[in-house]
């Protein structure tokens, strides 16, 4: 693994949304800061609207770290349900259980738990990530919710993450009065060429790397080309770099190796290919007998894939693009084998 090769203690660049790797730029420290105080204070609807891979969901996860443990939480991840089974999800979540056998019992349930838990001065806090998947009459029963509250404070906080598509749904005419209850808009953009290698080097660090300019400028100065800024890109291009990297035995990541991880990662249509890998494993002579492993699982997923096409064994079956999606793990597990 590259791990002990480049001596870190953790993989820098995972893609799952971790806050401890939050970068506090500009737009994402002002985002935070609005939901925080947006929880704090009652402020009713929260939106948060972002690209793809520009760090949402870890911002989401940020804030919930940063608020108060009294308050109570329901995080919603597949927004795709219909009203009724939000709802569910959403009762599950706070504890409170299936709350009754219809809309009406289980609204009943909420309202309950809501009013108890403000007149112990405890809030309540929903949030909906990817949001930019409801559709206007989901959204505007969440609107109704928002109706749970007493003379003095809203009963409960909803926070409405997605992209950008979100900002045009919630502005069609049959959401008006749902528009007019936002109390917050925060966006987050793609971070800029300085904030990009300020983001690799501080996840390096907080991987525990020796050494934070492992990337060296030009490669950082590819990698943004390339992604635009966007965290997520990065990550899985400074991932696939790093494999190469230590593969080619190579203590510093430049602008060569994250030309060939992108060309990987662009020929398997956002996942490495197989036959990438091989031809460019082909280049060295101590790598040799790493060129068969890798051809073989590519050959045994071809033969699976032959004779699932022509009827054969289901267990047998697996197709060609399943083994190239899983011959850098195979190379991974081959070349801890063979370091020098």
């Amino acid at each position: 693994m590259y791990l002990d090769f480049y001596g870190f203690k953790e993989k820098p660049f995972s893609t799952t949304p971790d806050p401890r790797f939050l970068l506090q730029t500009p737009t994402h420290r002002e985002a935070l800061a609005q939901l925080v105080y947006g929880v704090r204070e009652g402020t009713g609807f929260a939106v948060l609207i972002g690209e793809v891979g520009t760090g949402k969901t870890t911002l989401l996860r940020a804030l919930l770290q940063r608020i108060d443990p009294e308050v109570a939480v329901a995080f919603v991840v597949n927004p795709t349900l219909a009203f009724d089974g939000l709802l569910e999800y959403i009762l599950e979540d706070l504890g409170i259980g299936k709350g009754g056998d219809t809309t009406a019992q289980r609204l009943m349930s909420l309202q309950r738990f809501l009013v108890k838990r403000a007149a112990a001065g405890h809030p309540t806090l929903i949030v909906i990530d990817e949001a930019q998947h409801l559709d206007p009459p989901t959204l505007e029963q969440m609107r109704l919710l928002s109706n749970f509250e007493s003379t003095s404070q809203k009963l409960l906080q909803i926070v409405l993450a997605g992209q950008p598509e979100l900002g045009t749904n919630l502005a069609v005419p049959q959401l008006r009065q749902l528009k007019q209850r936002i109390g917050l808009r925060c966006t987050v953009r793609p971070l800029t060429a300085s904030e990009t290698a300020d983001y690799i080097r501080t996840r390096l660090r907080i991987a525990g790397a020796p050494n934070t300019r492992l990337f060296t400028d030009g490669a950082v100065a590819r990698l943004w080309r390339y992604s635009q800024g966007v965290p997520r890109v990065i990550n899985i291009v400074c991932e696939h770099s790093l494999l190469i990297g230590y593969v080619d035995q190579g203590r510093r990541i430049d602008d060569r190796v994250v030309t060939e991880a992108i060309r990987a990662l662009e020929a398997g249509d956002g996942r490495v290919d197989g036959r990438k890998w091989v031809e460019w494993m082909r280049s060295g002579a101590r790598r040799t007998w790493m060129v068969s492993a890798a051809v073989a699982a590519v050959a045994v997923g071809t033969l699976g894939g032959a004779l699932w096409y022509a009827g054969g064994s289901a267990a047998l079956g697996v197709t060609m693009s399943s083994y190239g999606a899983r011959v850098t793990d195979v190379i991974q597990e081959i070349g801890a084998m063979v370091r020098p």
